[in-house]
């Protein structure tokens, strides 16, 4: 971003899975008269409506949204992109309004957003899953030749014989789509903006309940149909998320649709969880009920 806009905010409204961050963005920023950026990764893809929970047409009449369904499962992608296309998006809704909504539970992209990658990630378990196959099937040698692959400079630095440092290398790159051996030079970007961090939650029982009963609901509007006609392409890093993989299982044969359904709410929970470690890192952010919509403006409408 070239210009800078230190009146401008950006507003970072984030939470677990089903929390109610959809319904919220779009109001707020439509009171605003602003737009929407999204930070979930899993809504980029256009294929993927119903398992991803993407915006319905109301929510995209209502507030204009950027990235939103603007990817194939096909196409490759990662958080540098993101950061490199967010931010020129921005820049262009700065230039016409005070605020941007920022929102999405993927805490790595709005990571990068706010402020780069100022710190290596750790991998989601699907990641490590991938990585520990590999390294049962074809040995220490396999991870060294893929990560002599991705990240040459790595390989150079590395411990041959550590097999944990190879994997950890792989791990960051298939989580950023950045080198480890560049990943470990950046350091903390300012950015020429203001950010205002508001993560929504609810107790524990109810957001369980929301999270159970939204995933009834997908299925009532087709998840399993979505997922089976992507099956064939089931080895796609798109599709190795919560609420396909776990319907893949189901067409593989490993177990029954009852089972299936079940473990994807209990993935779903889980990653809730993960998803609230993550916020509980920003200690400049203000929490709130989804329901405190009246205090969350105030807030936002702070000059400090």
């Amino acid at each position: 971003m070239r210009m800078t806009f230190k009146d401008k905010t950006l507003i970072v409204l984030t939470g677990p899975t089903a929390v109610g961050k959809t319904d919220l963005s779009v109001n707020i920023a439509y009171k605003l008269n602003s737009e929407i950026i999204s930070a979930d990764a899993r809504q980029f893809y256009k294929e993927l409506k119903i398992g991803t929970a993407a915006p319905d047409i109301s929510h995209l009449q209502k507030v204009k949204h950027h990235f939103v369904g603007h990817l194939s499962i096909f196409d490759y992608y990662n958080v540098s992109l993101f950061e490199q296309k967010a931010l020129k998006v921005l820049e262009g809704i700065f230039q016409k309004t005070d605020y941007v909504v920022l929102t999405g539970g993927s805490g790595l992209y709005i990571d990068t957003l706010c402020h780069g990658i100022d710190h290596l990630p750790d991998a989601e378990p699907e990641v490590r899953q991938r990585i520990k196959q590999v390294y049962t099937k074809e040995g220490i040698e396999g991870i060294r030749q893929w990560i002599k692959q991705i990240d040459p400079v790595y390989y150079r630095q590395v411990d041959l014989g550590n097999p944990n440092r190879i994997k950890r290398g792989i791990e960051v790159f298939l989580s950023t789509g950045i080198p480890f051996s560049e990943l470990r030079k950046q350091q903390y970007k300012e950015r020429p903006f203001r950010i205002k961090r508001i993560i929504i939650n609810r107790d524990r029982d109810e957001l369980f309940d929301r999270i159970n009963r939204r995933v009834d609901l997908m299925v009532k509007q087709g998840l399993i149909e979505e997922a089976i006609g992507f099956f064939k392409y089931r080895h796609l890093n798109a599709l190795n998320t919560v609420g396909y993989k776990e319907l893949f299982s189901w067409m593989s044969g490993c177990h029954d649709l009852k089972y299936a359904l079940e473990k994807i709410k209990t993935n779903s929970r889980r990653y809730a969880k993960r998803q609230l470690t993550w916020f509980k890192r920003y200690e400049d952010a203000r929490w709130f009920h989804p329901d405190q919509q009246q205090d969350i403006m105030g807030f936002i409408r702070q000059k400090s």
